[in-house]
């Protein structure tokens, strides 16, 4: 079958959407071509980003081809029509509840769905099924800030706004590497910190790209952040830098909370008392103070606690929901708000409703006329996998999501879903991990092609609007819940014709929630003609007949039964995975900056995996001399749990005992480096959120017999026990590795790449080094290195010959006549580090010059800490010579 092609008539003005990426919610203008191709552009116009997109933003047009694909729906591998493949859920699910009731059924969502897909999804499972085992995979990124909030306020709510950044004096960045993960709200930041001298610490293990305009980095040993902010909460008091009028009119808690507080001991960070101390001063003096917080929060069995502490100190001194100052929670997706107000958290009503409220339930169940409103919270992500792998589920539809990659101990995941006795996916594309172990795949249109609505960090809704066709029979998500709740016997209750029929529900709902005295309330939004929600501009709810935006708690009215915020006195517990002689380091993981989850979409994009086109443990120099690692060497990391090989990167970055990893390497990409394999399932115990960030893992090194690198123009087979596979501007690129040497290497390679034809091969015995070439017609097409050790070739350089004329390809580097620019460094600008390099020698070593000679660094920025870096290191070179 041929590949089919996107048509759609060329726009005369761009089509304005949203980023289907982190939560910040950058505004982009999209310009199809009417052939497939899509310009992307920032909205100048859009108040989350003002015109600015990062690297993945800016690469968004090079990730919307059909390649890979599913477009047809397809009942155990074979293609099947939309009618029976629906039939099929339906009657699977219908058995299922039957046979064993409501509670022997699951979805699985994502925060990457629509508002309108999330609410369908969540009537039908909350509302009709009458089981609350609906979760989401923010439950592995938000959950700890949802309790947290909920626990405070009483509801779910963020207080403040993005504009707070440039109206503070401090920001407090906590388990947040906002250089990388939210790289346009870090340049609003650094600009505020250049225009007005916003003063900024950084509190994270590790040191991160957003250390670079830190005055003060606390590299905290990992957890311990509640031991932190209870100091200095004690400090605050012992200053007398409490707002004492707003503790008595407005909180409940306070002397428990500060009691607690005091017994616990800020040493357990680790920190340097000096510096601690520094932190204290600077929050204690400076009133307009932001604080951010994120997955390194988050993700922890302590995750709602820490929340909570860094809350305390907010509450405790009147900063929040005024101009410049409060607790920010920045969101790693790109709708986990809207999941949040759809209630797409086993443990939510929709509109903020409390599951466990019977007068919320009787409101919700009364609107959607429900037969069998869910009463009590259903199974979290981790227990609802558990649950499969226990035969209690009979029936799990996963959406927009790969839970065997992203979750922890995914080897138990797998199982599950093999264990289960019926698994739906909808997806994008049939070869993900997730998607594999599918009984049925419903093909769903994805980010371009969808229409709705998204809520980003600080309640901003945004329009997405589609750009591009449905390609083959791809369906919208909400449309794949709605068939299905009609073919269950429920079509009234479904019979939504468009994605503004869904949104306006969902907006009159929030009108109850409203008149119930809860936060989120859209309901100035329920009557929107069609024509009006095609064109709803970005606006931040609250939206009523009374109310715009705004922050919430300036003068408390909280959502509460007292109407007062709750501090709670909190204790810092260690992570919950222990040390041991088999298991002494600490493993953190993590985002990259142009990569995004498990990488469906990013690793198409050529250019976003220049930077770190691997999988890699980042590691001190002296864990890695005791365990004799040298750089570019493999690791293997093993939990109790499962294993991982990643390429050894040595750096001070990372303080002793405790590395880290990324976690975006999937069975596609890199089947021996899913980190998820090694991550304990370890939940805090309020949340449900997996800890993600502090298992114990022992590290020592693969051995292998022989490395590999190969190009190619088309994709290759690889058949070792490591491999690392990304796409190249002309085609692919691959790392390999092995401990069994292969008999025939010419055989070897010729699996490699699917052909014998052509063949160069030149091969040193003595060294035990090889390079074969593939050429057709004098030009190279596929090229392997191999060698004893990792192989040192100009892998970019090599890279960019694939497809050209090239006849001296293999000699594996540049000749004079065409310099190599080097591994990518910026992938916005495609600036490379001999590039850099070049212009260190020529223009000196003022950052702000070499960004501008270079280009590096002017778009999002998040590259301009790596290029001082090489600023500092050639100027220690040079001070040496």
């Amino acid at each position: 079958m041929s590949e089919p092609t996107q048509n759609r008539p060329e726009t005369e003005h761009p089509i304005r959407s949203t980023c289907p990426y982190c939560g910040v919610g950058c505004g982009v203008l999209l310009s199809p071509d009417g052939a497939g191709e899509l310009q992307v552009k920032g909205d100048p116009d859009h108040p989350a980003n003002f015109g600015r997109l990062c690297s993945k933003g800016l690469a968004l047009g090079e990730t919307v081809d059909l390649e890979d694909r599913l477009l047809a729906p397809r009942i155990h591998g074979t293609e099947a029509s939309w009618d029976s493949a629906l039939s099929l859920v339906a009657e699977k699910f219908k058995t299922a509840i039957a046979e064993h009731g409501p509670d022997s059924v699951a979805f699985y969502v994502s925060g990457q769905l629509l508002t309108e897909d999330y609410y369908v999804a969540n009537k039908l499972m909350k509302g009709f099924i009458g089981s609350a085992n609906i979760d989401t995979n923010s439950r592995l990124c938000m959950a700890s800030t949802v309790a947290g909030h909920k626990r405070a306020f009483g509801t779910d709510t963020v207080p403040g706004t993005y504009e707070d950044l440039e109206k503070a004096d401090l920001v407090v960045l906590v388990g947040s590497n906002l250089a990388w993960c939210h790289p346009v709200l870090y340049q609003r930041l650094a600009r505020a910190r250049k225009d007005r001298g916003t003063r900024v610490v950084v509190v994270d293990p590790r040191r991160t790209a957003s250390c670079d305009i830190a005055d003060l980095h606390l590299a905290l040993n990992p957890g311990t952040d509640v031991a932190l902010f209870n100091g200095l909460l004690a400090h605050l008091a012992d200053q007398g830098a409490l707002d004492q009028a707003y503790i008595a009119a407005h909180t409940d808690g306070f002397e428990e909370a500060l009691a607690a507080a005091r017994a616990d001991d800020p040493g357990a960070t680790g920190l340097d008392p000096q510096d601690i101390a520094a932190f204290y001063v600077l929050f204690t003096g400076t009133e307009k103070t932001v604080t951010i917080f994120s997955q390194g929060v988050n993700q922890s069995s302590a995750g709602a606690d820490k929340v909570n502490a860094i809350l305390n100190c907010h509450l405790a001194t009147g900063r929040i929901g005024r101009p410049g100052l409060g607790p920010l929670s920045v969101t790693g997706q790109p709708n986990a708000m809207g999941g949040r107000e759809t209630g797409g958290l086993a443990n939510m009503l929709a509109a903020h409703l409390d599951l466990e409220n019977p007068a919320h339930r009787d409101r919700v169940k009364a609107f959607w006329n429900a037969p069998d409103l869910a009463e009590r919270p259903g199974l979290k992500a981790v227990d609802l996998f558990k649950a499969a792998r226990a035969g209690r589920i009979k029936a799990l539809w996963i959406a927009c999501t790969n839970p065997v990659v992203s979750l922890p101990e995914t080897g138990e995941v797998a199982e599950a879903l093999k264990t289960c006795d019926f698994v739906v996916v909808s997806d994008m594309y049939a070869e993900t991990d997730t998607a594999r172990l599918a009984d049925v795949l419903l093909p769903a249109t994805g980010w371009g092609e969808k229409d709705g609505t998204v809520t980003n960090s600080d309640r901003t809704i945004s329009r997405q609007r589609a750009a591009l066709p449905a390609p083959g029979k791809a369906r919208h998500d909400w449309a794949i819940y709605a068939e299905v709740g009609r073919r269950m016997g429920w079509g009234d209750a479904f019979d939504f014709k468009t994605h503004a029929d869904v949104f306006r529900e969902h907006a009159a709902l929030s009108r109850h929630a409203g008149a119930l005295g809860r936060d989120f309330d859209i309901s100035a939004l329920e009557e929107l003609s069609d024509a009006e929600y095609a064109a709803l501009p970005p606006r931040r709810w609250p939206l009523t007949d009374a109310r715009e935006g705004g922050r919430f708690f300036a003068d408390g009215g909280f959502y509460t039964p007292s109407g007062r915020a709750n501090l709670l006195p909190v204790t810092y517990r260690p992570p919950l995975s222990k040390r041991a002689p088999r298991y002494p380091f600490r493993l953190n993981t993590g985002r990259l900056r142009d990569q995004w989850h498990t990488m469906t979409r990013t690793a198409k994009s050529a250019r976003l995996s220049r930077h770190l086109a691997e999988p890699f443990l980042q590691i001190h120099p002296e864990d890695a001399a005791d365990l004799g690692l040298a750089p570019a060497d493999l690791a293997l990391v093993e939990s109790p749990s499962g294993t991982a090989i990643l390429r050894v990167l040595i750096s001070s970055d990372v303080p002793r005992g405790t590395p880290f990893a990324p976690m975006h390497w999937t069975g596609e990409t890199a089947p021996a480096a899913r980190i998820g394999a090694v991550i304990a399932a370890h939940v805090d115990p309020v949340s449900g959120q997996p800890e993600s960030k502090a298992s114990v893992v022992a590290i020592r090194k693969f051995d292998a017999a022989w490395y590999g690198f190969a190009v190619s123009l088309t994709r290759p087979v690889p058949e070792a026990e490591y491999w690392a596979r990304v796409r190249s501007d002309t085609g692919w690129r691959v790392e390999l590795a092995g401990q069994d040497t292969p008999r025939d290497w010419a055989q070897f390679a010729a699996r490699l790449f699917g052909r014998t034809d052509g063949a160069q091969i030149f091969s040193d015995p003595a060294t035990g080094r090889m390079r074969f070439g593939f050429t057709c017609d004098g030009r190279l097409e596929a090229a392997l290195f191999i060698a004893p050790e990792p192989v040192a070739v100009a892998r970019d350089y090599i890279a960019r010959q694939i497809g050209q004329p090239s006849p001296d390809a293999l000699a594996a580097r540049a000749g004079a006549a065409a310099p190599d620019p080097g591994p990518t460094l910026c992938a916005c600008m495609n600036v490379g580090r001999n590039t850099i390099l070049g212009a260190i020698e020529t223009h000196g070593t003022d950052l702000d010059t070499i960004c501008t000679k270079t280009t590096a660094g002017t778009n999002c920025g998040s590259c301009r800490s790596e290029v001082a870096d090489l600023i500092t290191a050639f100027s220690r070179r040079e001070a040496a010579e």
